[in-house]
């Protein structure tokens, strides 16, 4: 290094502070005004300050001369190439709309940093299954976070719990049906992003966000839907080997990419067009409030999971192969099951008809089979966005699980 330093250098007086005291604090806040390379005067009067000094800066890379023009004083000079920071990582930049802000792939060494913060070299490595940005971004995970951040709403001051309602019993009895239904879907909602969360690269800060919001989402959504159950006193209904079986496929997806499709995009996807049925043609005030607030959450959710499929099938055009894959396994091993709950099916028509009338059941059965091609619909519109064949997508929409989800 080029040394050039004298009574022209910046000085700072530590006075009577010893390094043991703090004194360490200015000469460093001092030196970071400097560019590399420059020097700083030091003067103290606090006892053994010198020695001190030397000690600090050796720790911290920092160069250091001794001069005496009638005082003894230091002449210290920051440079980056030494010291402990002389390895340091640095791990991409805080904005994400700064040019190379997000890596490709997340180091190892990164571990828990902060995006943008330079990672001390001998950090110790944290294995996270998923490190590719490639393999789970997307570029308004930010974005769908404020939102649902923005929205969230307290299950206590949203709903009106003391409306006033009395529905014949049959009808009591299918909500609480559905609502039970309802309760095992979001129970799978919530531990499948909640799975993944925990092998996600914190690095990839934004959709880590978006997920935990999620996992949030799904657990009031849980709370709600219990308490319409318990709403009159009642107990949770039933609760079908085949809607488990077909759970359980979306539990067991390892891919991010997949389960995304198969949980967030095709059946929560179809869950939204069920709580707007709800919503539209819930037989009580208090039903339809929680419809309508639980849709709004997962259309978040579909937005999530369709953004970073569109992403990723950019530059991966073949994944859609795979998708489709999936979904035709999955139809596979569903298909000894029994499919849709069939005491769902019949709350769903007792629901939409209000009473037990042969005119009101078969206007809720006309609901009901509009409800089914309205789900088809929503799955086949959402399938030709990600690039699928309009064939394919129409095959692939009617394969869809009976369970819905």
């Amino acid at each position: 290094m080029t040394i050039k330093a004298g009574s022209s250098s910046p000085l700072i007086d530590i006075e009577s502070l010893g390094f043991d005291s703090g004194a360490h604090l200015l000469v460093r806040h001092a030196l970071d005004a400097l560019a590399p390379g420059e020097w700083l005067r030091v003067v103290g009067r606090a006892p053994g300050w010198e020695v001190m000094l030397e000690h600090w800066c050796r720790a911290q890379g920092h160069l250091l001369q001794w001069r005496d023009d009638g005082r003894r004083y230091a002449l210290v000079a920051r440079d980056g190439r030494y010291g402990r920071w002389r390895d340091a990582l640095q791990s991409g930049r805080s904005d994400p709309r700064a040019t190379e802000a997000v890596a490709s792939h997340a180091l190892p060494a990164w571990g828990l940093a902060a995006r943008g913060a330079q990672v001390e070299a001998g950090s110790p490595d944290f294995v996270f299954r998923l490190d590719s940005k490639q393999e789970v971004w997307t570029e308004n995970a930010g974005d769908l976070y404020a939102q649902a951040v923005a929205a969230q709403w307290n299950p206590d001051e949203a709903i009106d719990w003391s409306v006033p309602f009395d529905l014949p019993a049959p009808v009591e009895s299918a909500v609480v049906q559905i609502m039970t239904y309802m309760v095992e879907n979001e129970n799978a909602a919530l531990i499948v992003p909640a799975r993944f969360l925990g092998q996600l690269h914190p690095h990839y800060r934004e959709l880590q966000a978006a997920l935990a919001i999620q996992v949030a989402d799904e657990a009031r959504h849980i709370e709600v839907f219990t308490r319409r159950i318990r709403h009159k006193n009642r107990e949770p209904a039933l609760s079908t080997a085949g809607g488990q079986a077909s759970l359980k496929t979306l539990l067991d997806e390892s891919d991010f990419s997949v389960a995304s499709f198969l949980l967030s995009v095709m059946g929560e996807g179809t869950f939204v067009t069920l709580l707007q049925f709800l919503q539209a043609h819930g037989p009580d005030p208090l039903t339809r409030q929680i419809a309508r607030l639980a849709a709004r959450d997962e259309a978040r959710h579909v937005a999530l999971g369709m953004s970073h499929l569109l992403y990723r099938l950019r530059s991966e055009p073949d994944l859609r192969v795979r998708l489709a894959r999936a979904m035709e396994q999955r139809h596979g091993a569903l298909q000894g099951t029994a499919g849709l709950n069939e005491e769902v099916f019949d709350a769903l028509i007792l629901v939409a008809a209000g009473e037990l009338s042969p005119a009101a059941v078969a206007r809720g059965y006309a609901l009901v089979q509009e409800l089914i091609r309205e789900m088809a619909d929503g799955r086949y519109t959402r399938l030709v966005r990600l690039g699928f064949e309009h064939a394919h997508a129409r095959e692939l929409a009617l394969m869809h699980t009976r369970n819905f989800m």
